[in-house]
């Protein structure tokens, strides 16, 4: 009877051994997270340069103040600065693309956690860009 229970106990700690041997495995971080998390900064800082730079190439709004001290409003886009815009936003898709893929190929297990604000990025940036050659056609 004891030999039983022992064997009982004996299986029963093996396999929180193993368990605890897997959820241990990665003890530091490697090279690829540190590059996926510099990825995903240098991708939000290209972004937040795209935003004020778009606040200067957009045509300015037609406030009824401006229309009635004659002040001139600006009615396109400046093109020098939606070129340098235009890049910008490509930069920080790409940016979070490699962010994206090297996430990908990097974590493989259920518990890692989907970078959605990487997806998001993305999103939004293709969607300006698409939004910036209709507006201003570039092509």
């Amino acid at each position: 009877m004891k030999t039983i229970l022992n064997k009982e106990k004996m299986t029963q700690t093996n396999e929180a051994h193993k368990i605890e041997r897997r959820a241990e495995r990665r003890k530091t971080t490697d090279f690829w997270s540190y590059a996926q998390v510099t990825l995903s900064l240098l991708s939000w800082l290209v972004f937040l340069i795209a935003l004020v730079m778009s606040y200067y190439a957009a045509p300015d709004k037609d406030y009824g103040v401006l229309r009635y001290y004659d002040i001139e409003i600006r009615q396109f886009w400046l093109t020098p600065l939606t070129g340098y815009l235009y890049i910008l936003l490509w930069l920080s898709a790409l940016g979070s693309y490699l962010a994206l893929m090297t996430d990908k190929y990097r974590s493989r297990r259920r518990s890692d956690n989907p970078n959605f604000s990487m997806i998001f990025l993305l999103a939004v940036n293709l969607t300006w860009l698409v939004y910036i050659l209709v507006k201003v056609q570039l092509l």
